[in-house]
């Protein structure tokens, strides 16, 4: 499963890419409008720290818009991914980008229904948002789990990105239903690294050779 970071914060994203944890990079206007910098600025400097996909997410909600801001952001670098959002306008600017080359996440999912229409108007990436769900009392892996069984019927290419994720859990669950990708924060990314006896048996190693007196250097 590919790990994208769902941040604007360029320090955290060369972090985790110097720690080989990050596969690509989601974020959208209202992120980087926090960091105070030109969205065209920083999403270039982030396409130059990672190789793989960096969604930059359009503005405009008609088609002709749309079409026109996504072919801009695609000049920005190779590895642009425009965000567009899934709406029927959404898909038609979806049809014409993939169809130019350009790669597309479509996002604000939140049927099986409507990722299969994102399949169809060839999006390369499906973003199912599972915390939201959660948050109205609906599973938002059962919708993932869905979207899975669906793609692998039919064959199709679209990968689904899980988003809106929260919890450490919800990145083992998207794994074990098999998402292709997700997008977390970077800290729920490093939040996978901890475990209690993980730190309890280093604390114990530590004081083993701490006693023993052993050096390596």
């Amino acid at each position: 499963m590919k790990f994208f970071a769902d941040t604007a914060d360029v320090n955290a994203i060369r972090e985790l890419n110097d720690l080989g944890l990050v596969d690509g990079v989601t974020t959208n206007p209202s992120l980087i409008a926090k960091s105070g910098r030109d969205i065209i600025e920083v999403t270039k400097e982030i396409c130059e720290i990672v190789t793989g996909p960096v969604s930059a997410e359009v503005t405009a909600t008609d088609a002709a818009d749309m079409i026109a801001e996504g072919r801009k952001l695609a000049k920005i670098s190779g590895n642009i991914a425009v965000k567009v959002p899934l709406t029927l306008d959404g898909l038609k600017a979806c049809k014409t980008l993939s169809d130019e080359g350009t790669m597309v996440n479509v996002t604000l999912c939140f049927s099986a229904n409507q990722a299969l229409l994102a399949a169809k108007a060839g999006a390369t990436f499906i973003s199912p948002f599972i915390g939201r769900l959660d948050d109205i009392s609906f599973d938002g892996l059962d919708l993932i789990q869905d979207i899975r069984t669906i793609y692998d019927n039919y064959g199709f290419e679209t990968q689904i990105l899980a988003a809106s994720i929260r919890t450490v859990n919800h990145v083992k669950d998207c794994a074990l239903i098999g998402a292709d990708v997700m997008t977390a924060p970077p800290s729920v990314i490093k939040a996978l690294a901890n475990h209690v006896l993980t730190d309890k048996g280093l604390d114990a190693f530590l004081a083993d050779i701490k006693s023993a007196g052993i050096k390596i250097l």
